[in-house]
């Protein structure tokens, strides 16, 4: 069964949903959107039909997917060129994160043409988004960021590797059609780093230390259905599983407007510097930053606990199994299992202090202490 869920993005929440898509474009006089994907998905059978169904609806498709695997400032640019050499009149983001924030930024530039990180919310850049975007619809692919029901972009600068946020509420999908099918396909290590991106989300925003008791429920129950979905998303996956995670990667994108924090900053760098999946950086890390969070925060982790049905209510349970679950699903264990070496943790550390997903954290974090978490991991 399709529902609809209003956040207050419109939400077409259930297997075949993407179905929608050609209806609600044709009834909103949309004839000429450009669909912003990445490499692999462009290539793959579900994607091939949602364009064919498009063309048999009468309307006329424009792809890009000249991306890179975690955005640059470049890709926006070149999708922006597409936008203005092709004609379109809406944007359809389908993918996980990266295309996802890379057609919301491209959407942003469609009418801001400006140099693109003037619009960096890091320093202010929100109130210069003044003019209107054009229609932009997702399609999640992954159960991972959340981006579908974001409102921001995170785009790196491709010399400095130092990533902005584009932010503003304008940016926010009209509507979004979150289909578990197209998730079905995931190859086992995209979907278990993709599902730990999306328990970091829901646990890092239920730490942060905004006050935002709406966002903490939500997040509570992200992280449950994760707790639930994730091991069997990878190893036996079905549809009930597979709506699951789909649903609770919204949940922890919703959530984390309240704010993400160490993890996030450890694994940022990760991804700029060594080009690093996002999901897989967040996997690889949150044992070790949930480890440095513990102290202070003990009645929170007693909650995750529970959210997370373990058996002993603490935080040292927590972390226990968050190693435990990375392990069963194939997560590495160690930085070095992913490309991360001794000479590059200064770097790292460099990045990881100027981030800017700590200072939401619930307590404070130094170079120093990046350091430390970075050769504790390595």
């Amino acid at each position: 069964m399709i529902h609809q869920i209003n956040i207050p993005t419109t939400i077409r929440f259930g297997c075949g949903a993407v179905k929608e898509l050609p209806d609600y474009l044709k009834k909103n006089r949309l004839k000429r959107p450009l669909l912003v994907t990445d490499p692999m998905i462009v290539t793959l059978p579900f994607f091939k039909e949602i364009v064919q169904d498009l063309e048999t609806h009468g309307v006329d498709v424009a792809i890009f997917a000249d991306t890179h695997k975690n955005p640059v400032k470049s890709d926006v640019y070149k999708g922006a060129d597409i936008w203005d050499q092709t004609d379109r009149d809406s944007i359809v983001g389908i993918g996980g994160g990266a295309a996802l924030d890379i057609a919301r930024a491209i959407a942003l530039r469609v009418n801001h043409r400006d140099d693109l990180f003037k619009y960096d919310d890091l320093i202010g850049g929100d109130v210069y988004v003044i003019h209107e975007v054009p229609p932009f619809i997702t399609v999640p692919t992954t159960a991972g960021t959340g981006s579908e029901v974001g409102r921001s972009a995170i785009i790196a600068d491709d010399e400095t590797h130092k990533k902005k946020i584009l932010f503003s509420p304008k940016l926010m999908a009209r509507i979004v059609f979150a289909d578990p099918l197209l998730t079905m396909g995931l190859p086992p290590h995209i979907t278990a780093a993709t599902g730990m991106d999306a328990l970091t989300h829901n646990m890092e925003a239920f730490l942060a230390k905004n006050p935002n008791p709406v966002c903490d429920g939500i997040a509570l129950e992200g992280m449950r259905l994760i707790a639930q979905s994730l091991e069997k998303a990878v190893l036996t996956p079905d549809e009930e599983v597979r709506s699951n995670m789909l649903m609770a990667s919204m949940m922890g994108a919703i959530a984390f407007q309240k704010g993400l924090g160490v993890v996030h900053s450890l694994a940022h760098p990760l991804s700029s510097l060594l080009d690093t999946h996002h999901g897989l950086a967040n996997a690889v890390n949150i044992p070790y930053g949930m480890a440095f969070n513990i102290e202070g925060n003990e009645e929170k982790f007693r909650r995750i606990a529970r959210a997370l049905e373990l058996s002993e209510e603490h935080g040292e349970a927590v972390v226990d199994y968050l190693f435990d679950l990375n392990a069963r699903i194939g997560i590495p264990k160690k930085l070095r299992d992913i490309g991360v070496e001794k000479d590059h943790i200064e770097t790292l550390s460099d990045l990881a202090i100027a981030d800017f997903a700590h200072p939401n954290n619930p307590k404070p974090v130094s170079r120093a202490d990046f350091k430390r978490l970075y050769e504790e991991a390595l």
